[in-house]
């Protein structure tokens, strides 16, 4: 292409006007080059015209979810013969692109010599598809929608710096543990609870607390996942909750205008004294560093207490809003206090105030919103304070000079970044990034591409949507499955069709998808683990302080269920359940770190052992997986240990050597019994039980390397089965792909792309086979709560679409237009 080469003044002349300014494109797509088509987002997303335009395959530079990206990929062209391909470049003017130029122009030669079809376009709760993969064949895939997984609100979050934990409180009660340092895996979850809406965290060191609108102060057992103790303030509804940095005390602002300051004793809490009661509630606090003062935020004011004394030293008022009627209260939603005494405030006018402790007086105000600043927080080094807004922005304010080569400083509005739709209910400045969450259910976490030096998976965005755990069950040998919601259970059982198809077509359904069973939760606790025996024919499930176990009764139409009422007293709850293949045992994690196994007839439930590993961890297991032969059990649990258990012996047979990440999948191999294991930093293990040692397999991989391509994935695998039919095939999944690892084939090496299957099968044979390598990845299917394969080897994905989760939120604030 030599006629065409040009320097980047020559491409400045061409784009430029005759002032030197650039000219925008006059339409959405040109020609730029016989067949090479290039056009803007809403050609790439109208696919009638697509196929109008005859377009065969599309290359997305700006693959992604945020507001600089095209929100496209493999999935939105299913069924119409277009093949795809995605570059995730941010539209930034430092975003090096340089280094997908190689990539892209391969892939537009693949086009400029290819020659396909077209299809159709479908989309439904339920259908029966056809999916050719490379590696396995032909086979069925039960595509899955009515799973109506809904998250909760995220309504408060707290930063733990020691070992970077992020706790995350949501609206039904529960609470959540991201590890920062473990690419964000959600590594502990406590269930949530009736009436227990939280409001406030706060850390103590590695002791967690909260605090929600029905007056109770509750501190968290991390250990066992669960609620330690309640305690009472009688201040009515607690608003706040803050520690001080001694780790000595905790605050909280209550309904009846008090603060209320606890001593944080070794086991437990104790009410010390109240700060001078005021007139209104107390909405926020935040303590001095050094512990002696305390700010309050109220209705339109700040008070600020002396710890020692009790008493209010100083009442900052803060003005309403310009245009605001006399009557409507302006609220302090948010307050930091720094160590040199300036306090920082966040209200319901739109504005984040900078005030001066000493005098009382307010220094500069910022209006960063039209509608409520909800929430605040300071960086570590106090140089920076970003804040949440109900319009779903986040603001940035930085302590920094205006004019360069001076001394003096003032807080100035740097950033403003808009990763959420709806109000934004907390957020956190830590070391490198943003981490934000509200009314939209997803944690994002934006990085702060000032601070970064190195690029890394760490450092990378990110929004998490999903527990990093599985809330379906299947019951591969009828064909059911088991939807965990918090407060009931749903089984499903899955349709069935006739015929074959092209790949990516939907077959013709014989039998529509049936719902089962509902089965309501009794009590206020929430359901933390559930499951169904492979044969259909066992339901359990444990909140925190029940277990119950039913036998399930399929006569024909006819549904009905028993509860198993005599259970071992031991039962008491569960972590995690799991069934035998043959569905004859039970295996129960409880929260003491011990798996019970218990044997199951028509009428009864019996236990035979309970197993405790020798490591004497008292970390909850939140893993378990059975052999196919009923010979080996193995658990994992938050320490990062995994147990391998004798089930004919019923002792510890081994222990996996500890890898420095968290387990996130793991499942044994029916027939070879090696243990295979992935963790949530994408690195994947092989153990063999019998040998207790890795396999050789396992061994190249650690000895080369995985894949970069492998490795950046920001989502965790939750989910591992194997093919009966090909041994050494492995698949497992996480939010946006399942993969067929084929153990025969070579391991990708750095050059390897990784094609979608679809992808793949459109190159010439030739190529493809260059391109054969052991993984095997498939992006047809996105947003994924489950992927695995049935007895007869038809695969089950269970996707959750993000817009049908946004189409159940409620309204977000609306921006009022000109002459509207």
């Amino acid at each position: 292409m030599t006629d065409y080469e040009v320097s980047v003044q020559q491409l400045n002349d061409l784009l430029s006007d005759e002032n030197g300014h650039f000219s925008m494109p006059s339409k959405d797509f040109n020609e730029v080059y016989p067949r090479i088509l290039l056009g803007n987002e809403s050609v790439a997303t109208n696919v009638k015209l697509l196929q109008q335009l005859r377009v065969t395959h599309i290359i997305n530079v700006a693959e992604g979810d945020s507001y600089m990206h095209v929100n496209t990929g493999a999935e939105y062209y299913v069924g119409t013969g277009i093949i795809y391909h995605g570059i995730p470049a941010n539209d930034v003017e430092y975003f090096d692109l340089s280094v997908y130029f190689e990539e892209g122009a391969d892939f537009i030669a693949q086009a400029l010599a290819y020659d396909g079809d077209r299809g159709k376009v479908s989309n439904c709760k339920f259908s029966v598809q056809t999916l050719i993969c490379s590696v396995m064949g032909e086979f069925k895939v039960h595509r899955v929608r009515f799973f109506d997984y809904m998250p909760s609100a995220i309504h408060a979050l707290a930063f733990e710096p020691k070992r970077e934990r992020i706790a995350a409180a949501r609206a039904d009660g529960s609470v959540e543990i991201y590890d920062v340092a473990d690419n964000f895996f959600q590594e502990k979850v406590v269930p949530g609870r009736e009436k227990r809406a939280t409001e406030a965290l706060a850390w103590v060191g590695e002791r967690l607390f909260s605090a929600g609108l029905n007056g109770e102060i509750v501190e968290y057992d991390l250990d066992n996942h669960k609620v330690k103790y309640t305690l009472d303030a009688y201040g009515g509804p607690i608003w706040a909750i803050a520690s001080n940095k001694q780790g000595t005390h905790l605050a909280v602002g209550c309904e009846d205008g008090t603060v209320k300051l606890f001593e944080v004793c070794e086991d437990k809490i104790q009410f010390e004294r109240n700060l001078a009661k005021q007139k209104g509630r107390i909405i926020s606090l935040s303590w001095h560093p050094s512990g002696l003062r305390i700010a309050a935020g109220m209705m339109d004011m700040i008070r600020v207490f002396d710890t020692e004394t009790g008493q209010s030293v100083h009442r900052l008022l803060v003005e309403r809003g310009i245009g605001t009627a006399k009557s409507k209260e302006c609220v302090v939603w948010s307050v930091v206090y720094l160590s040199d005494g300036t306090i920082i405030s966040g209200d319901s006018s739109g504005k984040v105030k900078i005030w001066d402790d000493c005098t009382g007086t307010l220094i500069k105000s910022h209006q960063v919103t039209k509608w409520d600043v909800l929430t605040l927080s300071a960086s570590q080094d106090e140089t920076s304070v970003v804040a949440g807004t109900s319009e779903g922005t986040v603001v940035q304010l930085q302590f920094i000079s205006m004019v360069l080569g001076q001394e003096e400083k003032e807080w100035v509005r740097t950033r403003t970044f808009k990763n959420h739709t709806h109000d934004v209910r907390a957020v956190l400045e830590i070391n490198m990034a943003i981490v934000s969450g509200g009314m939209d259910t997803q944690l994002v976490m934006r990085p702060l591409l000032d601070k970064i030096e190195v690029k890394t998976t760490a450092t990378a965005f990110r929004k998490i949507h999903f527990p990093h755990r599985s809330l379906v069950s299947c019951a591969k040998k009828t064909g059911l499955l088991l939807f965990q919601y918090p407060t009931h259970l749903d089984l499903w059982r899955l349709g069935e069709s006739d015929g074959t198809g092209m790949p990516g077509s939907s077959l013709a359904i014989k039998r529509k998808p049936e719902k089962l069973l509902h089965l309501k939760i009794k009590g206020e606790d929430h359901v933390c683990c559930s499951a169904v025996s492979p044969c259909g024919e066992w339901i359990a499930y444990s909140t925190v302080a029940s277990f119950r176990l039913y036998r399930l009764h399929c006569d024909n139409n006819n549904v009905s269920i028993t509860k198993i009422s005599k259970l071992p007293k031991i039962l008491s709850s569960a972590n995690q359940i799991c069934f035998s293949s043959d569905s004859s045992r039970l295996f129960v994690a409880s929260t003491s770190s011990t798996v019970h196994v218990a044997a199951l007839s028509q009428t009864e439930c019996k236990l035979i052992s309970s197993l405790k590993s020798k490591s004497g961890s008292g970390q909850a297991i939140h893993l378990l997986a059975a052999s196919e032969d009923g010979k080996w059990l193995a658990s994992a649990n938050s320490a990062h240990e995994v147990h391998v258990y004798n089930l004919k012996k019923m002792k510890v047979h081994c222990t996996v050597p500890i890898y420095s990440s968290g387990v996130s999948a793991m499942a044994i191999h029916p027939t070879t019994n090696n243990l295979f294991v992935v963790h949530a930093d994408q690195q994947l293990f092989e153990y063999s039980i019998d040998q207790k040692q890795y396999t050789d397999w396992s061994r190249v991989v650690q000895k080369n390397g995985l894949h970069h391509v492998w490795l950046e994935r920001d989502t965790p695998v939750t989910n591992v089965t194997f093919s009966r039919k090909n041994p050494a095939h492995i698949v497992l999944h996480d939010m946006y792909m399942f993969c067929i690892i084929d153990q025969t084939l070579p391991l990708p090496d750095k050059k390897s792309q990784f094609y979608n299957q679809l992808t793949l099968r459109s190159l010439p044979e030739k190529e493809r086979k260059s391109q054969s390598h052991a993984f095997k990845v498939c992006k047809t299917y996105k947003e994924l709560l489950f992927a695995g394969l049935m007895e007869d080897q038809s695969l089950v994905v269970v996707e959750r679409p993000l817009l049908d989760i946004t189409a159940q939120l409620p309204p977000p604030v609306r921006q009022k237009k000109f002459a509207t």
